[in-house]
């Protein structure tokens, strides 16, 4: 590998300070709109690649060498996960690089280790995520399908059919067990919105099974609220991305109105999820009410929707309002984007200055080193936030460092150690977006002069075998190497035809 070495001065091809992709509400496009958190795209793997910048030589160098320091760790000869993310990332890189000519016979070469990395997970719903984000990544490179879909084989419909082999309650995390399947329900979301993007979304409804109808009954299959609201938002906002909102609403049932109705029986079927920190008892009820508001926001039947059982506006007012403030710096971005969608923004938050300032002012009071999940991402969602308003003026060095150098207190407890590739995906994600992830990558005394980046692969077990999160990790790093493609690869027809409301 031709990667530099970490203690290299590698630079984002960005000027001082914060010369941002976005900048306020008004420039987003419809995939940010749709899929504007890092939740998403970390854990579920959809929506990588937003904000494409210029390619740049040293965050293709940063890549490459975190790679290969997962790789000394054991994590790549352990994880097929990984092994398949390193060799996308390193086929993006290829496509994205401007010196290097796109020649057919040599993508066809580097892309087959790739499908037969997909092929190779033994977790179906690793493979199927694995296989959608190959899919994504070539409508955003803007790749000849037929490498995909010819005479030899058929990728997409390969990974369509793994969604047959997903069981419920397979998800090894603090909600074992409570799942249902939400699992399957995520999966298809991913593969409807990776078909959709290769202009193959026909396929869903036009055979002899209807895939779309499948997955909607799935919803009557998840018990939490919490899951189906959250779940069930992203699967309804694919359809109707994809065009096919007459299933939702149509065929003698409504799932829009019924996932409502699941979230008001909350209190009365008392199943809420378990979180790593103790939680607001209005939390688990606001989280999936704000997606599926988005959700509500993308059917274009807002009018219909919003006042279905009671006044949704009203209840998600009320209930940001009952969260504490470091829960609002998860949840914030949340509101405000499904706000934005709705074109209800400026009646329920006429003063969106103040409202952004109150929430990514709250960096001041949170140590981003106490715990892995309420404080360890907060950050992340604070300067997401505040790029996407355009308000980058509120954040500072001294808010870089403090979500920078906040990894080590992670030590403090098995449980955050195991999972500090979570809040360290996030952070990464985000100061890719920012232009700022060579703090990451250069010597810093919280580490005793290692290189964060360094220090936490250093500090995974052996071969990342106990840390089953970090497949996140992966998702950031394809994720920044699918930025590199250039704005000219922006938006795909799929998304930028959709129009909200």
């Amino acid at each position: 590998m031709n990667a530099a070495p970490l203690s290299a001065p590698l630079s984002d091809s960005f000027p001082a300070p914060f010369p941002v992709p976005v900048d306020g509400l008004c420039h987003l496009s419809n995939e940010t709109r749709m899929i504007a958190t890092p939740w998403s795209r970390m854990v579920r793997g959809i929506g990588l690649g937003q904000y494409p910048v210029a390619y740049d030589p040293g965050a293709a160098a940063r890549i490459r060498e975190t790679f290969a320091l997962l790789d000394a760790k054991g994590v790549v000869a352990s994880s097929g996960y990984t092994r398949f993310s390193r060799l996308l990332a390193e086929f993006v890189l290829g496509v994205a690089d401007p010196a290097r000519p796109l020649v057919r016979a040599e993508l066809e070469r580097d892309l087959g280790p790739v499908l037969d990395a997909v092929r190779a997970e033994e977790n179906p719903y690793f493979r199927l995520m694995a296989g959608c984000i190959v899919m994504d990544s070539f409508a955003k490179l803007r790749l000849d399908r037929s490498l995909l879909v010819n005479a030899e084989t058929d990728f997409p419909a390969e990974i369509l059919a793994v969604a047959d082999s997903i069981e419920p309650d397979r998800i090894k995390d603090e909600n074992a067990g409570r799942h249902g399947q939400y699992e399957k329900l995520s999966a298809y979301s991913a593969v409807f919105l990776a078909m959709g993007q290769l202009g193959l979304a026909e396929r869903l409804v036009a055979g002899r099974r209807n895939y779309v109808r499948e997955a909607l009954e799935l919803l009557d299959q998840i018990p939490s609220p919490f899951f189906r609201g959250r779940g069930g938002a992203v699967l309804l906002s694919v359809i109707s991305l994809l065009g096919y909102g007459r299933y939702t609403s149509g065929e003698g049932r409504d799932h829009i109105k019924e996932v409502l109705d699941h979230l008001d029986r909350a209190d009365e079927l008392n199943n809420p999820p378990a979180f790593p920190q103790p939680m607001s008892e209005a939390f688990p009820k606001v989280y999936p009410l704000l997606t599926m508001l988005n959700a509500i926001a993308m059917s274009g039947r807002a009018g219909e929707y919003l006042d279905h059982g009671r006044d949704r506006l009203a209840e998600a007012k009320e209930l940001m309002a009952r969260i504490t403030p470091v829960e609002r710096t998860h949840m914030g971005l949340y509101y405000v984007m499904a706000l934005h969608n709705l074109g209800r923004l400026d009646e329920q938050i006429p003063d969106l200055d103040a409202y952004v300032e109150e929430i990514v002012g709250e960096w001041v009071h949170i140590d981003p080193g106490a715990n892995y999940f309420l404080n360890g991402i907060a950050y992340a969602y604070v300067i997401q936030t505040a790029m996407l308003t355009g308000r980058m003026d509120l954040i500072g060095d001294k808010t870089l460092d403090r979500a920078v150098d906040g990894f080590p207190d992670l030590d403090r407890t098995d449980d955050d150690r195991i999972n500090r590739p979570y809040p360290f995906a996030y952070t990464l994600n985000v100061l890719g977006e920012i232009g700022r992830s060579q703090l990451l990558f250069e010597p810093r005394d919280a580490y005793g002069g290692a290189a964060p980046v360094a220090w936490v692969v250093d500090r995974l077990s052996e071969g990342g075998r106990e840390e089953h999160r970090l497949y996140m990790l992966n998702h950031a790093l394809v994720s920044y190497a699918l930025r590199l493609r250039g704005p000219a690869r922006a938006e795909t027809p799929l998304t930028s035809g959709f129009t909200f409301g």
